[in-house]
């Protein structure tokens, strides 16, 4: 049993037929379209690519969630509810997915398995011979170089190690800062300490461990082993030393690294394409990526990643419609249109033969290892990212050398001791369900009531999906809670009167006057409130129309003043690559941030509310639809 949750889907699938799944259109009719669930690993996701397939796909009706980047995440929904139709996910390894193996298609057969390059779609065949996950486009990284700073004195574009720490020398010498990154940062140390190393780790040797280390079953842990991982130690203990990194950098975070490279101060910083393009064409920085160098040109390396990994739910199988459908999207979402999308126009590479991703001018440095396909994919399980950061950062501080690093490191991938138990914050009685049924998301409802309640708020509107699983009956970790909410979402509070009250709330549903709607994708942020019931017209094009606000049934007073909590992230409503639809000005200058414990976010208020109650708030009804 999914831990007394599926006590209640009986009750509501009737419901959530007729009315549509969490974020699905209300009036969705039984038997109109084929039902796809597809769960996003972020936001960003949304930017382009689930547009564009609910476009693609009129005859498919979709409801898009914003998850974690994590299989922990899919472990946890597996436990309290069912895995989507589709699945994404970024931080991934075969190591991490193995537990999800049994809920999973095996696509190995299918032909989109067949236009992946086999070099890459061999890091995720299982054991069995089986391929569950593919991978997107992949992200690029290594370092972005200020080439001004270069030209500007001198100093030729490093082709080599070599000529990279002469460089490096060479800026010093002038007064200039060469390299700087962000070491607090578990990614950082990961691909850093693989990036340094990729010819290591690609040898014959690093290939057979590594597919060893992704074939490991409980109870039989691989550690490292005696012949490649030894020099990746030995040669990032050299590469620390060389760059120069003090014990203070094990603290620099990425703010402060970025801000640096962009005003010119350092003359590279270890970053991605993505953070490339911002800094050409958003700070006008003249930017472009280098490699992970080696000993030759022949040795230079790119570190990539996919910008996500994609499977599918094997409970599809059950529905051949279903089934069919799920793969004409899968496949559509691989395509080179379907890629492009995702990137958003962000600098990638793919992995497919027949997707053809032009490297734009921010690679034009690092061609040659594009053209002998030098794409290291990096090993990224959740172990690979605490135990890089922990030794890394013991590296830095001079507390680790290379021996004592490797037989760390090797300790905490082989542990097997059980993690002590997590601390319950409190124990939920009531199920609650995350499908939009008649008067709104009951999950989403509970959250919204309990932060309100948190906050002594006379009312409270959240926007931009609250929830990324329902609500079950059990015992709530802290952990249990960060999946529960969708994201860390800013929390403000403002005095509004009514007639202010209804123009935040037309921000949220209507048309914009320029044409730009607020609500994506079937209403996957249609707004929650709390303490104020709404009705809303769907106008049949997937627009809508607010309609009354009322107070326990009695309408809103434009005169009266409000006390009103607003959660949400701003840029999912207001950024132009989303909904663009900027917020009022005049409304926005009467909010103020939640100071909660030091923090603003209402992820931390919401634990200490639930601590304290005992429970999450009953959900209310919130929101009438009429046509």
């Amino acid at each position: 049993m999914k831990k007394a949750l599926r006590t209640i889907v009986a009750a509501v699938v009737a419901l959530a037929m007729v009315m549509g799944v969490a974020g699905c259109a209300p009036t969705q009719k039984a038997g109109d379209k084929v039902q796809i669930t597809m769960c996003l690993w972020d936001k960003s996701m949304t930017k382009k690519l689930t547009p564009w397939l609910e476009q693609k796909f009129p005859e498919y009706d979709f409801t898009f969630l914003v998850g974690y980047n994590t299989m922990d995440y899919y472990k946890h929904l597996d436990e309290i509810a069912e895995l989507p139709d589709i699945l994404t996910c970024r931080r991934f390894s075969i190591n991490d997915a193995a537990k999800l193996s049994d809920k999973l298609l095996d696509l190995s057969e299918t032909n989109l398995a067949g236009s992946f390059y086999a070099s890459y779609i061999e890091n995720n065949r299982e054991t069995d011979g089986a391929i569950r996950w593919l991978p997107m486009c992949a992200e690029v990284d290594g370092y972005i170089a200020n080439i001004d700073l270069f030209e500007d004195n001198g100093i030729a574009i490093p082709t080599t190690y070599k000529e990279f720490i002469e460089a490096k020398k060479m800026f010093e010498k002038l007064g200039i800062a060469f390299f700087d990154t962000d070491f607090h940062a578990d990614y950082t140390c990961l691909e850093t300490m693989q990036g340094c190393a990729i010819p290591e780790l690609m040898s014959l040797e690093g290939t057979t461990w590594r597919s060893q280390y992704e074939s490991e079953k409980d109870g039989e842990q691989v550690g490292l082993d005696s012949e490649v991982w030894p020099k990746v130690f030995e040669k990032y203990e050299r590469y620390l030393k060389d760059m120069g990194v003090k014990p203070d950098d094990a603290d620099n975070i990425w703010g402060e690294v970025s801000s640096a490279f962009l005003s010119g101060k350092v003359a590279i910083m270890r970053a991605t394409a993505n953070d490339c393009d911002y800094a050409r064409n958003m700070e006008d920085v003249n930017a472009a990526v280098l490699p992970y160098y080696g000993d030759t040109a022949e040795d230079n390396w790119l570190l990539t990643y996919p910008m996500c990994q994609a499977t599918v739910s094997k409970a599809v199988a059950d529905d051949s419609a279903k089934h069919d459908a799920v793969m004409e999207v899968l496949e559509a979402v691989f395509s080179d249109e379907g890629q492009k999308l995702l990137a958003s126009g962000t600098s990638v590479l793919s992995y497919n033969k027949n997707v053809d991703i032009e490297p734009n001018e921010n690679l034009r440095f690092v061609q040659d290892c594009i053209d002998s396909n030098h794409m290291y994919m990096r090993l990224a399980s959740t172990e690979f990212f605490s135990s890089s950061h922990e030794v890394a950062q013991g590296m830095i501080k001079g507390e680790l050398n290379a021996a004592q690093a490797y037989k760390l490191f090797n300790e905490r991938i082989i542990s097997t001791a059980a993690a002590a138990p997590a601390e319950v914050v409190f124990t939920q009685e009531e199920a609650y369900p995350m499908e939009f049924g008649e008067h709104g998301n009951p999950a989403a409802s509970a959250m919204l009531n309990t932060l309100r309640e948190a906050n002594g708020t006379q009312l409270a509107i959240g926007y931009a999906n609250l929830v990324s699983t329902p609500v079950y009956a059990g015992d709530y970790t802290e952990q249990d809670i960060s999946w529960y909410m969708a994201f860390k979402a800013i929390a403000r509070k403002a005095e509004y009167t009514g007639a202010e009250v209804r123009r935040v709330m037309e921000w949220l549903v209507n048309v914009s006057p320029d044409g730009n709607n607020p609500i994506r994708h079937h209403n996957t942020n249609i707004p929650v409130t709390s303490g104020m019931e709404y009705t809303m017209t769907d106008n049949g094009d997937g627009t809508f129309t607010l309609g009354e606000l009322t107070i326990d049934g009695q309408p809103l007073d434009d005169n009266a003043v409000y006390q009103v909590l607003l959660i949400g992230e701003d840029g999912v409503i207001e950024e132009p690559i989303y909904c663009n639809c900027p917020m009022p000005e005049d409304l926005k200058a009467k909010r103020v941030d939640v100071v909660f414990d030091s923090d603003s976010n209402s992820y931390t208020m919401l634990i200490d509310w639930a601590r304290s109650a005992g429970k999450l708030e009953a959900p209310t009804d919130y929101v009438t639809v009429t046509r």
